[in-house]
């Protein structure tokens, strides 16, 4: 097949949910053969979408890259007054505002829509990453109808999704793949149902391994127990509350007990004697981190699928969730392989299980190996991700020849 993926940001070094979800899916399909291609932006930072890469075309792990030019960088504060005014204001807002938000949203390409639309006979199926971002929300328009398209919206239950401008969005692709139930549960009581649609998931490599005495040396961590967070430091991940929590919990209970957070640092934290900020760290760093923890943290209250969750199950190590995140508690107790906390009391309370229950921690980390090892194997995913594909196309021609007879 000839398949062409959309995201707003792509690249190795790029740590966002749906950027690193698009990579994998791209990589892993162009190793079965097919011809894969990636259009995107230039940029490499979603705070301000500012052009750091180069454009034009590259290869990329057998992935062929097209990036286009930002038009010009996200203003904080304009879009800041914007988002207020779509997002949190009263309603109703005008649809011109809430398209502008849209524009300003970003990353504004506007030489993509064309192009996909020019592009459109060549390929034979184009996939759309996160429902939110400009490439998606001018990108999809331009091409559906001309090409079977798939939407793979990484949905969060999150204000933005209410915003009535995307109605038209979720009833243009042929196809949807979610993450979760959660997710799908969440896009269908808000959009309806697609004519095809399935919980793919993301797939899992459990032949990687990582050396926990290597990242204890580096970090000069020692036997220490450690909370480990990935992923960016910023509220909307819930970070800022996890360091709030951690640090309360220390004070209450003082001991070894550290915290690492492994990602970039949107905003910055007080500095304490017990959290080890490392900054983003290659992939390999990544897993010897995981391999090391006493458990992850996971605090995000927005989520669609958590990555870093599933990294950690593949290593067999447990995790305490925030548990009024629905799509963590699902993935929680479904492989229970997690402890969930609602509110400090909660998080104190799992802390001190996985710190002095006897075995407690290897436990849950077992049944979260298990679960991965049953729902997302790369290999038995991948397969289901393909299907969903082809049966995206077959409704596509379906569609047109109905629309022939009519």
């Amino acid at each position: 097949m000839r398949i062409l993926l959309v995201v707003q940001r792509y690249g190795e070094d790029i740590a966002g949910g749906s950027e690193q979800s698009c990579r994998l899916f791209a990589e892993h399909v162009a190793a079965l053969g097919h011809n894969v291609e990636v259009a995107t932006s230039c940029a490499r930072n979603y705070t301000d979408w500012a052009n750091e890469l180069e454009p034009g075309t590259e290869l990329i792990n057998g992935v062929t890259v097209h990036r286009f030019p930002v038009d010009e960088p996200r203003v904080g504060q304009r879009f800041g007054a914007l988002d207020r005014a779509v997002v949190w204001g009263r309603k109703p807002v005008p649809l011109s505002m809430q398209e502008r938000w849209i524009d300003e949203m970003g990353p504004r390409t506007t030489g993509l829509p064309n192009w996909l639309s020019d592009r459109a006979p060549d390929i034979d199926i184009a996939v759309f990453f996160t429902y939110l971002y400009f490439t998606t929300n001018r990108g999809l328009p331009a091409i559906a109808g001309l090409t079977p398209t798939l939407l793979q919206p990484t949905a969060h239950d999150e204000p933005h999704i209410t915003v009535p401008v995307f109605d038209r969005l979720f009833r243009l692709p042929d196809g949807c793949a979610f993450l979760t139930p959660e997710e799908a549960q969440l896009v269908n009581t808000r959009f309806g149902h697609r004519p095809v649609e399935e919980v793919i998931g993301i797939g899992v490599d459990l032949d990687r391994q990582g050396d926990a005495e290597r990242f204890r040396k580096a970090h000069r961590i020692g036997d220490a127990p450690f909370l480990l967070f990935i992923g960016r430091v910023d509220p909307g991940k819930g970070s800022l509350e996890a360091y709030d929590y951690f640090t309360a919990y220390k004070e209450r209970n003082p001991g070894d007990l550290r915290l690492v957070i492994v990602g970039d640092l949107v905003t910055t934290l007080p500095r304490h004697r017990d959290v080890i900020c490392t900054g983003f760290v290659p992939e390999g760093e990544k897993m010897d981190a995981l391999a090391a923890c006493t458990a992850l943290i996971q605090p995000s209250y927005f989520e669609s699928f958590s990555m870093a969750l599933a990294e950690a199950w593949s290593m067999r190590r447990p995790a305490l969730v925030q548990g009024r995140c629905s799509v963590l508690v699902g993935q929680a107790l479904r492989s229970g392989g997690a402890l969930c906390y609602d509110g400090f009391a909660e998080f104190e309370a799992g802390v001190d299980m996985l710190l002095s229950e006897h075995g407690l921690a290897d436990e849950l980390g077992t049944r979260g190996y298990r679960y991965v090892e049953e729902n997302y194997r790369w290999d038995d995913l991948i397969v289901r991700y393909m299907d969903l594909l082809e049966r995206t196309v077959d409704a596509y021609s379906r569609r047109g020849v109905a629309s022939v007879g009519l």
